[in-house]
């Protein structure tokens, strides 16, 4: 009796374990790739988009993504398109009971050695992720968007979920033409929401990784639902030979000048002769 009853509350339990487990998918592509609508999740999961409505208003009714109207160039016909990111609350629900224990340590820390400490700490650990990285990042070669597939790799590997999409027109001088390194969700940023210092070091990592000066533009810590980082690509050509146009342009202003030149030195020369005429006349 007590093993048939067990076996039909096992039963009975698979399906709920298989729907959590699909919710937390869910979840979790909603923090790599947000803002997302149900179309595209239903896509890159392999679920009916259905299916993928369910779990999202189940998410929503939890408090843990909130859904917005998505732009209006994006809108098909139907049911209006709605694209969601993860909630202040999604985001703790991903982060470990250990970030509140930690925060508590570095206050701690603060107190006893000063905000210096904080920072050197910071410093430190980022620098260990960076030395890791900077072996990967040098097997990608000097080429900037390669180097930055490779941190996008490596910082997903490591739970921050990130991303990586162009922005502006590649080979224009535009001066918001790069790479938009975004990440989902950040393994620290409850920590980072009262020190800083681990963002401002994670930035001047990144920085150094890809051998340019990087921006941070959101944060996470700051209430943005992604932290994102642009990485400014070359828009200058290499140099070389100038172009024929530019060379024949340079031609004829050359030649130009040679001829007033000769021009003036003729003039002078025709005046200081009849000058001298003039002389022997009188």
């Amino acid at each position: 009796m007590f093993i048939a009853g067990d076996e039909r509350q096992d039963a009975a339990a698979q399906p709920q374990a298989l729907e959590s487990r699909t919710r937390d998918r869910v979840l979790q592509a909603i923090s790599e790739r947000g803002p997302i609508t149900a179309g595209v999740l239903a896509d890159q999961l392999g679920l009916t988009t259905a299916a993928v409505r369910r779990h999202l208003d189940n998410l929503v009714e939890l408090g843990l993504i909130t859904g917005r109207e998505a732009a209006a160039g994006h809108r098909g016909r139907g049911r209006p398109a709605r694209s969601y990111v993860v909630s202040d609350a999604g985001h703790q629900a991903l982060e470990s009971d250990y970030d509140h224990l930690a925060t508590e340590a570095l206050r701690f820390l603060a107190d006893a050695a000063g905000e210096e400490a904080v920072t050197r700490f910071a410093q430190q650990r980022v620098g260990e992720l960076e030395e890791r990285y900077a072996a990967e990042l040098a097997e990608a070669g000097p080429d900037r968007e390669a180097r930055t597939a490779a941190l996008v790799q490596a910082l997903t590997r490591d739970g921050f979920a990130a991303s990586a999409r162009p922005v502006g027109a590649p080979g224009t001088a535009g001066p918001l033409t790069g790479i938009q390194l975004c990440q989902g969700h950040c393994p620290v940023q409850h920590v980072a929401r009262e020190f800083p210092q681990f963002c401002d070091a994670e930035t001047d990592a990144f920085s150094r990784l890809l051998g340019v000066h990087v921006q941070r533009l959101a944060t996470l810590a700051h209430g943005d639902h992604v932290c994102t980082t642009f990485v400014p690509t070359p828009t200058v050509r290499a140099e070389g030979p100038a172009p024929a146009t530019t060379r024949t342009a340079t031609t004829r202003t050359a030649t130009t000048r040679t001829t007033m030149a000769r021009s003036t030195r003729t003039t002078r020369t025709t005046t200081h002769t009849a000058e001298t005429t003039k002389g022997s006349t009188r």
